[in-house]
């Protein structure tokens, strides 16, 4: 697959469709299932790995149930890598220059709002456990096999400039993003607001995130994603869920959403990877916004992540990745949705609000104070930030910038519609 890495020769739109291309490739086939008495084994089994003893349980409003695990027995540690793994409680540095988090122009400040996770209406997890949202048997009947469960969806992946365009069509991923590249980026940081886009079908997604790159894009690209998300497949529901993702293998066998696999180190008790948000920006009224920084700690290494307000939620160790154990080589953020044209059509799957971004605030969905890290470990305004979309009848995104919100864009749409069938 070296072929697949980018080169000067290739333009900027077309290194980006690359990348989309490999996301978006999903496996046509669920081939090979389990008899029904060895899967039924295999699913308890896995989710025997999966949940582990709790310390207190909270059941939440939307029917999740929340285990308080201690710190120290999280999956992370079932990693052969983290066996002796000394916790890391806290980063060595925090990015210089962050913006306040509540920064919004007197004309907005009424309307944004801050925000939770729905759980909290029944309890907290102690201290020095952190809180997982529990999988059940249903979640993962619903992946296309126990081995898949928690994973992105991939398949061989053909070499992007000898594809025939009908096949990358198949893939059904469309996207609305703002990104940069052609630097060394230690980190990425926006304010998001939160929707609760419609899903036409449960196989389909839409999701608002920011994506941290390394590596080529064949089948070594290297990945830490975070956002918010509506996966109907995923959590069985159609509710907005704090999400995470990450890959060092281009979605082959590494990596996972949330702590559904072993890596991601969480030290925070107070926020649940996967849980729901709540509430959520409604049209034309209040605005509920999350904000996300991603950057790696000078010191030690890692990936560090943290939420809103503060919340530093843990670590991705270095040695996960191999080009992200340096640096990224590019950042992304925007919108993404699966269109299965089950019926022949497009989907009618929103992405973010469901509205255009030329409707703007209060109406259509938006990153602002939109940084990157740089090398001395301090956040910056993005230089050369471009745009891609797919198809921009169906759903779109538009940058600009102002003393309140830094960089910012609006980005999305409402899918199928006259000028998108």
């Amino acid at each position: 697959m070296g072929a697949a890495h980018f080169s000067g020769v290739r333009s900027r739109r077309g290194r980006v469709a690359a990348v989309f291309f490999f996301w978006g490739l999903i496996s046509l086939s669920c081939a090979g299932r389990l008899p029904a008495s060895r899967q039924k084994l295999e699913v308890q089994k896995h989710l025997k790995r999966l949940n582990k003893p709790a310390l207190k349980t909270i059941k939440s409003p939307d029917g999740d149930i929340i285990d308080c695990v201690h710190i120290s027995n999280q999956p992370a540690f079932d990693h052969p890598f983290l066996k002796d793994h000394k916790i890391q409680t806290r980063p060595g540095y925090h990015p210089e220059g962050l913006y306040d988090e509540n920064k919004v122009s007197a004309e907005n400040k009424e309307t944004v709002k801050p925000i939770t996770q729905l759980w909290h209406m029944n309890g907290q997890c102690p201290e020095e456990t952190i809180p997982i949202r529990r999988t059940k048997k249903d979640d993962v009947l619903r992946a296309s096999s126990v081995k898949r469960y928690g994973k992105k969806k991939q398949t061989s992946i053909p070499e992007p400039r000898s594809a025939d365009p009908d096949l990358i069509n198949q893939s059904g991923h469309q996207h609305a993003i703002a990104y940069v590249e052609g630097d060394t980026y230690y980190g990425a940081k926006a304010t998001i607001n939160v929707w609760e886009p419609k899903i036409q079908q449960p196989n389909e997604f839409s999701l608002s995130q920011i994506w941290v790159l390394g590596g080529s894009f064949g089948e070594d690209l290297n990945s830490i994603e975070a956002g918010w998300q509506v996966s109907p497949d995923l959590y069985g529901d159609n509710n907005t869920r704090l999400f995470t993702y990450w890959t060092s293998d281009a979605y082959q066998a590494t990596g996972c959403y949330n702590l559904l696999c072993s890596g991601f180190i969480q030290i925070n008790s107070e926020i649940a990877m996967g849980a729901s948000i709540s509430p959520v920006s409604a049209f034309r009224n209040s605005q509920y916004d999350i904000s996300i920084l991603v950057w790696k700690d000078p010191k030690e290494g890692n990936w560090w992540m943290q939420f809103s307000n503060g919340y530093v939620l843990g670590y991705w160790p270095s040695f996960l990745f191999s080009y992200l154990a340096d640096s990224a080589s590019m950042i992304e953020w925007g919108g993404e949705i699966v269109n299965s044209a089950s019926d022949g059509r497009h989907t009618t799957t929103q992405m973010g609000s469901g509205h255009f971004p030329e409707e703007g605030f209060g109406k259509s969905s938006y990153f602002r104070n939109i940084q990157v890290v740089d090398s001395s470990n301090n956040l910056k305004s993005p230089k050369g930030m471009g745009t891609f979309t797919e198809q921009s009848n169906c759903y779109d995104v538009q940058t600009g910038t102002n003393d309140d919100w830094g960089h910012y864009m609006y980005y999305g749409g409402p899918g199928r519609n006259p000028n998108c069938a």
